[in-house]
Parts: structure tokens; sequence; C-alpha cells
């Protein structure tokens, strides 16, 4: 449960930012998925471009991208940088979601939340922060997924050590909110960085956190 200052921080952000539309609705597990994969170590607008070319070109189904050929793939993706290896890795991932459980993710969605962890952890592709996208989003289990930018705001805000790594991160968060409120805290502390907290020149001078963050001090 949320002590009174993380209670303020995220009041604070719910004021500031508009949850988007889309946090609402379950979203398609397998389609959730390979958006993700494109995401990694791209901006949001990359990842949105290369979605789309790969949308426009194929139905974004295990039993189509098991299938496509993987130069056709790339040129997709190219966009989103480190295509070669994003388009392997959606190929592959496709023919075992294709292979293992019949073209539908919901098989290891459905399970308890750590079994469907661990599960998602073993396909190519998808890593602490994928798996638990699509845990939160997909079938919405109770966990945070911790980007980038929830590191980083959550680390200066206080509300983890600086030293903590992704797991100490997710579960200390998820320790300091209530469960429905992880969708929240995921999305409005990734937006909270995009607009203030940012990596290298942080607003302070504007941000709406300032008197709550005990790292303030550090950019003025």
């Amino acid at each position: 449960m949320a002590d009174r200052r993380a209670e303020k921080i995220l009041k604070i952000l719910r004021t500031t930012f508009a949850m988007p539309t889309w946090t609402t609705a379950t979203r398609n597990p397998f389609a959730t998925l390979i958006a993700t994969i494109i995401s990694q170590n791209t901006n949001d607008n990359n990842t949105a471009r290369a979605f789309e070319n790969l949308s426009n070109k194929f139905r974004i189904t295990p039993e189509t991208l098991a299938k496509a050929e993987i130069k056709q793939i790339e040129n997709c993706l190219k966009v989103a940088g480190l295509y070669h290896n994003k388009a392997r890795v959606i190929q592959q991932v496709s023919k075992i979601t294709l292979k293992e459980y019949n073209g539908n993710l919901a098989q290891i969605l459905s399970k308890p939340l750590n079994e469907a962890r661990e599960e998602l952890l073993q396909l190519p592709g998808i890593g602490p922060k994928t798996a638990d996208v699509l845990l939160l989003f997909s079938a919405k289990k109770p966990t945070i997924p911790v980007d980038t930018h929830v590191n980083r705001v959550s680390k200066r805000l206080g509300l983890v050590t600086n030293e903590a790594d992704y797991e100490t991160v997710r579960r200390t968060l998820q320790l300091t909110y209530d469960p429905k409120d992880y969708a929240a805290v995921h999305i409005l502390l990734i937006s909270h960085g995009r607009k203030y907290c940012k990596a290298k020149t942080p607003l302070c001078k504007e941000c709406p956190l300032a008197k709550l963050c005990p790292s303030r001090n550090l950019w003025n």
C-alpha cells in the first residue's frame, strides 16, 4: 500500500497526464509481443512506424509471420533499428507460438502470474520488461513493467534505491502501490520521464513533482 508521499506523487501524476484509452482494454497478446520486441532500443515514433509497416505488409499472427520471408520483415523494421535481429526474433517466436501453443499465447497468460512469467521468459526476445508488459496489459496480471523511464524516475523520486536492479525496482513499486494502480504507475512514470524527468536534462524548475523530489537540487 502506498505511503503518503508515494500517494501524493501518483495523485499529481494523474492530474498532470491523461491515461491512454487503450489501457482500459485487454490488448491482443501476440500483437503486443511483436510491438514490444520492435520497441527494444528505439523510440515510440519509430516503433509505431515500424509496427505500422509490418501491419500493412502482413497480418500480425504467428501463422503469417512464421512463414514470411525474413527480408520482407526486415524491410518493415528498418526504421526501428537492429532490424536484422528483431526480424529473426519475431520469426522465431512466431514459430514457437504456432508449434508449442497452437498460435495462442493465452495458454501461457492464463496461468498463475509467476508461472506465466517464467514460461514467457523462456521464449526468444522476451526479457523481464516484455514479459511484464504482456502480463499487465494482455492478461491483467498484477505486475509493473520497468522500462528506462520507470527505472530512472522511480530512483530520482526516491521510491527505490539507486542501486536497485530490475526485479528490485519492480517488487518495490508493487509493494508501494495498490495492484489496481499498477498500470497507472507504469504509464504515468513513463509520461513524466518523457516530458519532465529526462535522462540528461531534467526540467526540474517546471516539474510538478519538484517539491516531493529528493533529487531536484542536483540539476539546479
